[in-house]
Formats: structure tokens, C-alpha cells, sequence
């Protein structure tokens, strides 16, 4: 495995296991509380989280990701933890292939790699949000997230996949700065 590719793979671990501290607040009834995306109640969260693990293992175990419909995710919170060993699993085995196919896109896989690390650890701060509990992603994560993200996300992946950036002080913290950009408020939770 090269040295770039390695580097995608350690700050996708990092956003796995933040990401899996903050399901670790999550319990049953919480299942149907409202989460930072909009139309998802937490559930749907865990569901979408399951699936971007299991396309995200897909793209380092085949170097493809066929973007196919969700399977019911059952049990999600144990779902969401088996989708990260096999994840994780998958990328640290990782045959080194430099280009991941996506529909009709070819990624570099470091960038697929750091393209889930976004994903896994903005979500797993949705996941504590909705939970309601404070856990701010890491400094050091969050700063080489927002690297990538300035980089990766571009005017036409909003609205849809990501909403308009939210105005955040420049002194703020890297986990709010990167929040912010990707159009979510970091600020004080409702009632807190």
C-alpha cells in the first residue's frame, strides 16, 4: 500500500471510530428523534451510515461502487458497528488499486477514502447532535477534513447532497468550520 493511500485509509479510520463513539449514545427510543438532516429521523441516519460503509467496503474490496437501493438494515446500531469492522477490514486489506470506478466516474482511491471519512465523520456528528450531546469532531480530524472538503465539494453538490455553507468566525474551532461549510449549524443545541 503506498503512502498516499495510507494516509486516506488513517483518516478514514479516525472518522470510523468518531463516528462510532457517537453511536454509542444511541438507544431504542431515539431511534424516531429528528437528526440534523433534513426528512431523517435518527434511524434513517443509521440506515444511510450503514450504506456508505458497505459502498465504501465495496470500493476498496472491488474498486467499484455500484449504487444500488439500501437493503433493509434491520438492527441498526449493531449494523452500523459490523459495517465498520468490515469497512475497516476491507480497506486495510486493501489491494492498493489506484482507481476507484463510480458510476461513470474514476476516483483516485486515497480521495474515496477521504470522501468517506467526510461522510462518516459529519455524520457520526449528527448522530451526537440528534442524541443530544455535545462531541465536537476532533481538531486534527476535523482540520484535514476541511482540507479535503474545500477540495472535494463543489457549487453543484448544493443544494442536494449538502446545503448552502452557514457563516462560522474564522477563529472558530476546525469541527465547526467544517460543519459550517457543509451547511450545518454547530451552535449551541436547542435547549443547551
Amino acid at each position: 500500500m503506498d503512502v498516499v493511500l495510507r494516509a486516506g485509509v488513517a483518516v478514514l479510520e479516525r472518522a470510523v471510530a468518531y463516528c462510532l463513539g457517537s453511536v454509542t449514545l444511541v438507544t431504542q427510543p431515539m431511534l424516531a428523534w429528528p437528526t440534523p438532516c433534513a426528512r431523517w429521523d435518527l434511524r434513517d441516519l443509521l440506515e444511510h451510515v450503514i450504506d456508505s460503509m458497505a459502498a465504501l467496503e465495496e470500493a476498496a474490496a472491488s474498486g467499484e461502487v455500484a449504487l444500488t437501493p439500501p437493503a433493509d438494515a434491520g438492527d441498526v446500531v449493531p449494523g452500523v458497528r459490523l459495517g465498520a469492522a468490515r469497512l475497516l477490514g476491507a480497506w486495510t486489506n486493501a489491494c492498493g488499486a489506484p482507481f476507484v470506478r463510480v458510476e461513470h466516474a474514476t476516483l483516485s482511491t486515497p480521495l474515496v477514502a477521504g470522501a468517506g471519512a467526510i461522510e462518516l465523520a459529519v455524520h457520526g456528528w449528527d448522530v451526537a447532535r440528534s442524541c443530544g450531546a455535545d462531541r465536537p469532531i476532533p481538531d486534527d480530524l476535523a482540520d484535514e477534513l476541511l482540507d479535503l472538503a474545500l477540495v472535494l465539494i463543489r457549487a453543484a453538490d448544493r443544494p442536494g447532497r449538502f446545503d448552502r455553507p452557514v457563516s462560522i468566525a474564522g477563529h472558530a474551532p476546525p469541527g465547526e468550520r467544517l460543519l459550517g461549510f457543509l451547511g450545518r449549524d454547530a451552535g449551541p443545541r436547542p435547549g443547551g
